[in-house]
């Protein structure tokens, strides 16, 4: 049996991706009490972020199939939390908006996700944190 290095396994996208996995494993054990699965949450905080998007580009921007995405929203303006709109120029397009009901639930979400970041960070000091902080709006400028 091979041993493998502990410097090999180290690299900057093993503890990317391990950190993210971990970050996700903390956020859903935090949520499970709301009933959202995670794609559910990242449809709706996706959302918050761009109303008025067409269903085509957010499943772009959350790298899912349409129809996934379509079984997705489904089940979210079932619940009342999402609404589609015609596109007032492409009778082809609906347009997704978060409804009054899910401004509430948007709040959980980021109590959440700032006890979730909060467990990621704890131990390093403010400047390791506004570092952090700073890679997280390049990288969403990018």
């Amino acid at each position: 049996m091979r041993t493998i290095s502990p410097m090999k396994q180290l690299t900057f996208g093993f503890l990317l991706h391990e950190t993210a996995r971990l970050m996700r494993r903390d956020f859903e054990r935090r949520s499970r009490t709301s009933g959202l699965t995670r794609a559910q949450w990242a449809v709706l905080a996706n959302l918050e972020r761009t109303e008025g998007t067409s269903q085509a580009a957010l499943a772009d921007v959350l790298d899912i199939e349409p129809i996934t995405l379509v079984r997705l929203i489904d089940r979210l303006e079932s619940a009342g939390w999402v609404e589609r709109r015609p596109d007032p120029d492409d009778r082809r397009v609906r347009r997704l908006y978060l409804t009054a009901t899910a401004r509430p639930l948007m709040e959980q979400f980021h109590e959440l996700a700032a006890a979730t970041r909060e467990a990621a960070l704890a131990g390093l000091s403010q400047f390791f944190r506004s570092r952090y902080q700073l890679q997280v709006d390049l990288a969403r400028c990018r």
